[in-house]
């Protein structure tokens, strides 16, 4: 045994990426006395502008808008008590088939050992226990998600290193409960065409599948306000308009699966660092 501290390391690709996929295990991990790491790979650039106007509209300014969203993401961090915050830096590369994702320097554009080989060392220097990133699909199909994935495994092969490793994911039920609650608070929304439902009915797993519930209900409060710290990303407004709690009852359990593990520690599990402690 050491006096090194139990850690968790969350490698996400945007800030506010923390926030809803992570936020409940970061605040209450952090609670418990885990040293708590998020790795953000992209600056962001490709978000919403202030008034919202959007990427290659008049009046976007990528750089300001990646020193705005910096901002919301050390105010998130903050309200979460992550303990550490590291920054990649790569230009956000924008959704999946935008022109921004063949920008030169982008994260969808950088050599995946370039960026592994930098992860590699933080993992080295922190040292974590346990280590959160997307699936190969990054959840939902975002180049930067799944370009995240893909830094995050070869860096750990890159590395003698053993922690649990888990991916995000929802449980089918949950994603058809979002779907409800969603039409709920925006009535105007339309229905997505058969390509796009067939697309969204995808994302996520069976139930039986998962390998990992975490109840974060207690933690929901942080979860929601982090999430309030960056206010300046539509998308998140949905959220925001649930008051919190509803938002707790939706986003108060945190599910993974679990893809590589050197404890032993049986499934389902209730917490990340079963076998750890």
């Amino acid at each position: 045994m050491t006096d090194r501290p139990l850690t968790l390391m969350a490698v996400h690709a945007h800030p506010d990426d923390e926030a809803t996929g992570t936020g409940g295990v970061l605040a209450r991990y952090a609670a418990e006395g885990i040293r708590t790491v998020l790795v953000t790979c992209t600056d962001g650039g490709c978000g919403d502008g202030p008034g919202g106007v959007k990427p290659g509209d008049p009046g976007h300014d990528p750089a300001a808008v990646a020193l705005m969203r910096r901002q919301e993401l050390e105010a998130s961090c903050g309200v979460l008590k992550v303990t550490d915050l590291e920054m990649l830096d790569y230009a956000d590369s924008g959704m999946m088939g935008w022109p921004s994702n063949d920008a030169p320097g982008s994260f969808w554009q950088t050599p995946v050992r370039e960026g592994a080989a930098r992860l590699a060392e933080l993992m080295r220097h922190y040292r974590p226990d346990v280590v959160v990133t997307y699936d190969e699909n990054g959840f939902y199909g975002h180049p930067d998600h799944i370009q995240a994935h893909r830094i995050t495994m070869a860096a750990l092969e890159m590395t003698a290193l053993t922690p649990k490793v888990y991916w995000t994911t929802m449980p089918r039920s949950g994603m058809q409960r979002f779907g409800e609650i969603m039409r709920e608070f925006g009535e105007d929304m339309p229905e997505p065409d058969p390509a796009e439902a067939a697309a969204l009915a995808e994302i996520g797993l069976p139930d039986d599948e998962i390998t990992t519930w975490v109840d974060t209900t207690a933690f929901s409060g942080q979860k929601f306000d982090a999430l309030a710290a960056h206010a300046s990303q539509g998308e998140n407004i949905f959220f925001l308009k649930m008051g919190k709690e509803r938002f707790g009852e939706l986003m108060g359990m945190e599910t993974f699966v679990r893809v590589q593990d050197a404890t032993g520690a049986a499934i389902p599990e209730d917490d990340l660092f079963a076998g750890l402690r």
